[in-house]
């Protein structure tokens, strides 16, 4: 089960983590880990490369295009990511 995400905070892409752009989103490859994820739309993809630029998760979804009423679904997903330790704070590693 997912914990809170932190919108506030500062994310980036796990340093060890490959995207691969796909037309329904992309694939994330862990190379430590060796897991294999999907972005399932264009729009967290567009989240997640804006991350490392971004002050926080929260400015990186508004740089997306997404609406403060519409971050729910958004968060979960990062949640997931960040879970899964295919995204990190920006202080770890």
């Amino acid at each position: 089960m997912p914990t809170e995400f932190d919108l506030d905070a500062g994310w980036r892409l796990h340093p060890k983590v490959s995207i691969r752009p796909e037309r329904f989103g992309a694939l994330l490859y862990h190379f430590d880990t060796r897991k294999l994820s999907f972005l399932k739309s264009p729009t967290i993809l567009a989240v997640v490369r804006a991350l490392d630029a971004a002050p926080s998760a929260r400015a990186a979804c508004a740089e997306a295009g997404i609406a403060e009423a519409d971050l729910a679904p958004y968060a979960r997903a990062l949640s997931t990511l960040a879970d899964s330790q295919t995204i990190c704070r920006r202080s770890a590693a």
